[in-house]
C-alpha cells in the first residue's frame, strides 16, 4: 500500500522526472523483502522505488533522492536509476538492463566470505533474461555456491516487446536448469505465493546450498515509464487491474478475520500520513550546492 500511494503521489507532481513505476507489481518487492534479515542486501533494476521502500528505506529520503534533493541517501545525484543505501539493506539500483546481476554475484561472494549468514537478493525484469550477464551470473553462482537469490519480475513486456519474442525459454525460470540451480515460477500478484517461494529460496541460499532463481509473473498497471506511451488496449489494462495484489490480499485477510474494515481503514490512513510526511520532508530539503556536481566522479 505504501509503494502504491508513494508512486501515485510522485506521479501527480509536475517535477516527478523520468520514472519507472511498479503499480501492479508491488507484491514482488514486498514478498521478496519479507525474506530478508539484517545484513542481507537487495539489488534492483531501474524499477527501484518498490524494492527500495520494501527493503526499509525511509520514504522521505527516497522521495528526496528522486527529486534531486540533498537529503536523499545519495544527495540527489543517483535518482531512480542508481539509488542505493547499503547500510539499510538496499545495495542499489542499476539502470542498465541486467546491470545488477553480476554485481549481485559480487555482493553474494562478499556475504559468503564474511561468513555471517547474510545473502544477496536481486530483482530484475524479464528483459534481462536475454542478456549474457544472467547466464554468466548463474554459472559463477552455481560454481561457487554463492548465497544469491535471483528474482525475475516478469511483467511480460520489455518496454513493449512481448517476452515470447525476446526469450526462448518458457517459463523463464527454466534458464536455471543447465546450471543445476533450483528454480520456480509463481503468481507475482499473490504476495503470499511470493513470500513462500522467496522464503524457501532464501533459506536455501542461507544454508550454504548455493543460488536459486525465482520468476514472479506480475503485470504493471501503467506503461513502461512516465515517458512511454501505452501499447496495450483499455480492455487489457482493465483485466490486469482486476487482479490487483492489494485488493486480493485485503480480501483474503478480511475473509480470514485477520483484518477488519476498521483496521483496513486505519492502515490506509497510516499510509497516507506516511506519504504526507515523506512529501513534507523532501520539499523541505534543499537542492545540493552546484559545487557538488562533480563530487565522486572518477
Amino acid at each position: 500500500m505504501l509503494i502504491r500511494s508513494f508512486e501515485a503521489r510522485l506521479m501527480a507532481r509536475p517535477d516527478h522526472g523520468f520514472q519507472l513505476y511498479s503499480s501492479g507489481e508491488e507484491a514482488v518487492a514486498a514478498g521478496v523483502a519479507s525474506a530478508m534479515r539484517p545484513g542481507d542486501q537487495l539489488l534492483s533494476g531501474g524499477r527501484s522505488i518498490g524494492p527500495a521502500l520494501a527493503s526499509g528505506l525511509d520514504s522521505g529520503a527516497v522521495l528526496a533522492e528522486l527529486l534531486g534533493k540533498a537529503a536523499g541517501p545519495n544527495r540527489g545525484r543517483a535518482g531512480r536509476g542508481h539509488l542505493s543505501c547499503p547500510e539499510s539493506g538496499f545495495f542499489g539500483a542499476h539502470a542498465v538492463v541486467a546491470g545488477n546481476l553480476t554485481i549481485a554475484a559480487g555482493v553474494a561472494l562478499a556475504c559468503k566470505q564474511a561468513g555471517e549468514g547474510a545473502i544477496a537478493l536481486s530483482i530484475f525484469g524479464d528483459g534481462a533474461c536475454g542478456a549474457g550477464a544472467l547466464h554468466e551470473t548463474l554459472n559463477v553462482a552455481a560454481l561457487w555456491k554463492l548465497p544469491l537469490v535471483l528474482v525475475c519480475g516478469n511483467n511480460g513486456l520489455s518496454i513493449s516487446t512481448p517476452v515470447s519474442q525476446g526469450v526462448a525459454a518458457e517459463p523463464l525460470s527454466r534458464l536455471a536448469e543447465p546450471f543445476g540451480i533450483p528454480h520456480a515460477s509463481v503468481d507475482g500478484m499473490d504476495v503470499g505465493a511470493v513470500m513462500e517461494a522467496a522464503g524457501k529460496f532464501a533459506a536455501h541460499a542461507r544454508g550454504g546450498k548455493g543460488p536459486a532463481l525465482l520468476e514472479c509473473r506480475a503485470e504493471r498497471f501503467m506503461s513502461h515509464s512516465s515517458a512511454t506511451r501505452e501499447t496495450r488496449s483499455d480492455d487489457e489494462i482493465e483485466e490486469i487491474r482486476a487482479r490487483c495484489p492489494i485488493v486480493r490480499l485485503s480480501r483474503e485477510l478480511l475473509r480470514a478475520a485477520e483484518l477488519d474494515e476498521a483496521g483496513f481503514s486505519a492502515l490506509q490512513r497510516d499510509v497516507e500520513a506516511e506519504v504526507d510526511r515523506a512529501v513534507a520532508f523532501a520539499e523541505a530539503s534543499p537542492f545540493p550546492p552546484v559545487g557538488e556536481a562533480l563530487s565522486d566522479v572518477g
